[in-house]
């Protein structure tokens, strides 16, 4: 009896001791102490010269230049099937040796090899894949038929992130598939924190509520997708009354808003971090070039895959014939995303397609329509689409539309897919902001490179994530994925093709200092196995969050431009500053902006092209700065700049500069341009004729052009005469 009373005297003690903990838990993982990725100082100190009052640039270790890349790649073609081709070719092309060298039958000091893997294409999987190799001592070999992120990989919604309407799908139909995909996407997004503070950052987004009784439901998701990232987390959700949603984000619809959940993601600059890759993956040896195309493969007597030959587009740009030559390799990896059929039947003229394209359209609109630092979700448009409104650069991207497209180079963004973004925005924005056509800076579509599995008893079906698939020839494939989880794709494609071509992982134990300097640790040790969630990019060693400071103070640049450099470059904006032309003002001392509305500046340009292969116009305007995409008109009015800048670097006569005017004009149409100014000439733009265009079709639609009141009656004063100065 005396137990019994005691047993229930306890249990209240009991529940509320299990309450307590609970609470506390959800307390803790809530509120404890963590380290945002970019907050910390920089790995590398900077260094004060002699006289203690001004600093000392680091200096950064080189890639080896385009040409030499290609005289690398031509190389590897004196090797057929293990035997040595030809006499006069000196040690290999890479910094680093492959431990495969026996298999060859010949001594790796005095004759050419093959490479272990040659990727096709540059994109954010490409380059991925060649890190990781890289990085495991394997010999690698990149061609890009266009420029680094010039597809699917440069038109993205900017988020890096795991999807919280995947969790909700996983959620409802009980899909383990989708649930993994979540939960490997949110470990990614911590590691692209981590490798690249610089170009990548956290953003919270908000969830606005519009019934009281949708408020637990989205809280709870919300709290299930900080829960699933555990660890990888930084902030948690949080919830905002009606007045903190409107004072967080005033540009918000008052009617029907109950509330608002704001969550967190992270974003990026997409091809920043493409071209990031690729470059650093040049550091550790790779031979990457870009604009060269692959127009056929080889095989052996077995009818296994053994190289490929290729093309250099740059010479044909310049007006001579472009030769073909052909790249050695023990693997083939395919990773050019919406055109993977195209080299799968280059291997196989019969086999089934595997992509079905679907179109994602995004608009940029002025930075006015959302706040700085904070997102938007609508998870319910009209057709069940989700839609999204992000600040990015300064501007703001709304996006993105899902429908099936055919596979193209440029896609265009429709007049269709543009009114139904801008109708979807009018839906959750106070009436009393127009969203008008005419405010559209850019608009853009990429294409989603969805896949089907060729071996699946369904071949309709779509794969949930990405696809890894070898055919009988030997060519490896990887498909599909995202770029939030193109380093988890990477790791697994090398794993695949250790085993498919007998490859053998080895240390780097001469690995560069990336970073410049002697006495910091690069982060990673490259035993063999794949360490690319601690291989910091270039840029990220020196980054911190005051590093602008330091450049404004060493070279007298504007306070934006400070910003923008280290966010776009990291460490490297060191570089890009000193490649700047002196002003000739009091201040700013460096830097001549490319475009007076953006911080993008003539040292970028030089930096494109010394640093970054760049080879076009376009690659500096849409890819190694993002001026294309943010302003489509702007970007017309810098390209006589950008192409006397670039045609002093690559020494480009007459022709090319003429051909590089026409080519990026055509470009533009993919990035919004009007009509009206595709046919635009180079002496139109420098006169200032493109900007005036009365009587034009796109008159109403893109511009305002009413005149300024002469005066308002209130401005009128009452006391003085009608002769008076101040009333004329």
């Amino acid at each position: 009896m005396a137990s019994r009373q005691s047993r229930r005297l306890l249990k209240p003690f009991l529940y509320l001791a299990v309450a307590a903990a609970g609470t506390g838990g959800v307390l803790y993982i809530s509120y404890r102490p963590r380290t945002i990725p970019g907050s910390d100082p920089a790995s590398v100190p900077l260094l004060l010269s002699n006289d203690g009052g001004s600093f000392r640039p680091p200096r950064f270790p080189q890639v080896k230049s385009r040409e030499e890349q290609i005289a690398d790649l031509r190389r590897s073609g004196a090797v057929r099937d293990g035997v040595k081709k030809s006499a006069g070719f000196g040690g290999i092309s890479s910094i680093f040796k492959s431990q495969n060298d026996k298999s060859l039958g010949v001594e790796p000091d005095n004759a050419p090899e093959p490479y272990d893997l040659l990727v096709i294409g540059g994109g954010a999987t490409g380059t991925g894949i060649a890190l990781d190799a890289a990085t495991r001592g394997l010999k690698v070999a990149v061609v890009e038929r266009d420029d680094f992120s010039s597809g699917t990989s440069s038109k993205s919604t900017k988020l890096v992130h795991g999807g919280v309407r995947y969790l909700e799908k996983a959620v409802w139909d009980l899909d383990y598939n989708q649930y993994k995909l979540v939960r490997e996407a949110l470990r990614e997004r911590k590691y692209f924190l981590d490798t690249a503070p610089h170009l990548s950052m956290w953003l919270p987004i908000m969830l606005p509520i519009d019934k009281w009784w949708r408020a637990p439901y989205y809280w709870a998701g919300t709290k299930f997708y900080d829960i699933l990232a555990g660890a990888e987390n930084i902030e948690s959700s949080y919830f905002l009354t009606k007045s903190k949603a409107l004072d967080a984000f005033p540009m918000l619809k008052r009617d029907d808003l109950f509330g608002a959940l704001v969550y967190y993601d992270g974003a990026h600059n997409d091809s920043r971090m493409n071209v990031s890759l690729a470059m650093t993956a040049a550091l550790y040896g790779t031979t990457i070039v870009n604009h060269v195309e692959v127009t056929g493969l080889e095989k052996d007597a077995s009818g296994k895959l053994n190289g490929a030959r290729v093309k250099d587009l740059v010479v044909e740009r310049n007006g001579k014939k472009a030769e073909e030559f052909t790249v050695r390799a023990k693997g083939i990896i395919n990773a050019t995303g919406p055109f993977t059929d195209s080299i799968r039947k280059m291997d196989d003229q019969e086999v089934n397609e595997i992509v079905a394209p679907s179109s994602g359209a995004h608009v940029v609109l002025p930075g006015y329509y959302s706040p700085a630092n904070m997102g938007l979700i609508d998870p319910s448009t009209s057709d069940g689409r989700v839609i999204f409104f992000l600040p990015w650069q300064g501007n703001t991207i709304a996006g993105t539309t899902d429908a099936p497209t055919e596979i193209t180079a440029n896609p265009i963004a429709g007049d269709k897919e543009i009114d139904w973004i801008l109708s979807e925005i009018r839906g959750y924005l106070s009436p009393n902001i127009n969203v008008r056509r005419g405010d559209v800076l850019s608009a853009w579509s990429g294409i989603r490179p969805l896949v089907r599995d060729p071996k699946a008893k369904n071949t309709e079906s779509l794969v949930r994530n990405h696809l890894v698939d070898v055919s009988e020839s030997g060519l490896l494939t990887c498909a599909g994925g995202k770029w939030t989880t193109y380093r988890q794709m990477a790791e697994e494609t090398v794993d695949e093709a250790t085993k498919q071509f007998n490859l053998t992982p080895a240390p780097v134990p001469n690995a560069p200092r990336v970073s410049g300097s002697e006495t910091v640790d690069e982060g990673a040790t490259l035993d063999g196995s794949c360490q690319t969630h601690q291989v910091k990019l270039i840029g990220a060693h020196g980054y911190s969050k005051t590093l602008f400071i330091n450049l404004i103070q060493h070279y007298g640049v504007e306070t934006d431009v400070a910003q923008h450099l280290t966010e776009s470059y990291g460490d490297r904006a060191w570089t890009v500053a000193a490649l700047s032309a002196p002003t000739g003002k009091r201040f700013p001392v460096r830097g001549v902006r490319i475009s007076p509305l953006y911080p993008f500046i003539d040292g970028e340009v030089r930096y494109a092209v010394r640093h970054e292969y760049a080879q076009t116009a376009v690659d500096v305007l849409a890819r190694r700065t993002r001026l294309a995409f943010l302003n489509a008109q702007a970007s017309l009015e810098a390209l006589p700049g950008v192409i006397d800048l670039m045609a002093e670097e690559l020494r480009w006569d007459g022709k090319r500069k003429e051909r590089e005017w026409k080519d990026s004009v055509a470009f533009l149409e993919s990035m919004g341009l009007p009509k009206s100014k595709l046919d635009a000439t180079r002496r139109d733009v420098e006169s200032g004729k493109t900007a005036k265009f009365e009587g034009s079709e796109e008159y109403k639609l893109y511009s305002r052009h009413d005149g300024p009141a002469d005066e308002l009656e209130s401005d009128r004063n009452p006391v003085l005469g009608k002769e008076s100065f101040s009333n004329r």
